[in-house]
């Protein structure tokens, strides 16, 4: 059997927000497989999903850019060492510039977008180190997304740290500026149902299944729980089923109907999201620092 550390203790407890001893008893009982325990507890618990996903360690800003005639636009994130270095005005200018740059070329990736040429004659990832060396910070670009459309594009930026893009046909400028900032209040996963992956969609059956059987109920009402809770859950994370920030009284769904629309597709960025940022000592580091400094002035002096 695997040991069961401290560190996958809280890993588990921060996924799932249970206790401590919970989540031991989960790992001990699964044997230290992470996921197993995590399905276990929301048997047991009737907790709705991972909370992992929405852990926001990384500083950074999300860019945007969209062309006039709105059928073109990019999404990016480039990250940095500390949110003093993201207000940074020639580190803003960066990641737009990298926003319409790759709307522009439409790099198949980041190492392709590393050697596209940017107006002022350098490459990307010149300009990228140029960039650290200026701030003093290690500065990374994480990811992108370009869309080409026959509809139109609207984007939303909500401050530097999370930006939307959704590609949608129908209605009007109005419209797609609503969609964004409902995607970005919203977090919808998909635009719909269809879209959902097979193996998530069963993952959750599973555990619906097994929590309604608790219940001690007939079968068929069993089956009927489970079924009222896969249509709650697929409310919940498509974007046609939620509803609508600002009209909860009807969903996007019927939203979009009434307007003679329909979403084609979108994409949410929020700065750091899946990335763990290293929790130093303040003190620790400080102390380095001086040590370090009296380092270099005793090897000057002598």
């Amino acid at each position: 059997m695997a040991d069961i550390t401290a560190r996958m203790v809280k890993e588990l407890r921060d996924t799932t927000g249970l206790g401590m001893m919970e989540c031991k008893k989960a790992l001990t009982e699964t044997g230290g497989d992470m996921k197993a325990a995590e399905d276990q507890l929301r048997i047991k618990s009737g907790a709705k999903a991972s909370k992992a996903a929405g852990r926001i360690a990384a500083e950074g800003m999300v860019g945007a850019y969209i062309t006039p005639d709105s059928k073109n636009g990019a999404l990016v994130e480039v990250n940095c060492e500390t949110d003093f270095v993201a207000r940074n005005e020639d580190f803003i200018n960066f990641v737009r510039g990298l926003a319409q740059l790759v709307a522009a070329k439409n790099p198949v990736d980041t190492e392709a977008l590393a050697v596209a040429a940017l107006p002022n004659g350098e490459n990307v990832d010149e300009s990228r180190k140029a960039l650290i060396m200026k701030l003093g910070e290690n500065i990374n670009v994480r990811r992108f997304v370009r869309y080409g459309t026959q509809g139109r594009l609207a984007s939303y930026l909500h401050g530097a740290k999370m930006g939307v893009i959704v590609d949608y046909r129908g209605g009007d400028e109005t419209l797609g500026k609503d969609l964004a900032m409902h995607i970005a209040a919203s977090k919808p996963v998909c635009v719909s149902a269809e879209q959902i992956s097979p193996d998530l969609l069963a993952r959750e059956r599973v555990i619906y299944s097994a929590q309604a059987a608790e219940s001690g109920k007939p079968a068929d009402i069993v089956a009927k729980m489970v079924e009222g809770r896969i249509a709650k859950y697929l409310a919940e994370v498509t974007l046609l089923g939620q509803p609508f920030v600002k009209d909860p009284d009807q969903t996007v769904g019927k939203l979009l109907a009434s307007k003679s629309a329909q979403v084609n597709n979108f994409t949410l960025f929020v700065v750091g999201e899946g990335i763990e940022k290293k929790s130093g000592d303040f003190a620790a580091e400080v102390m380095a620092q001086v040590s370090q400094m009296k380092e270099d002035k005793a090897s000057q002096s002598s």
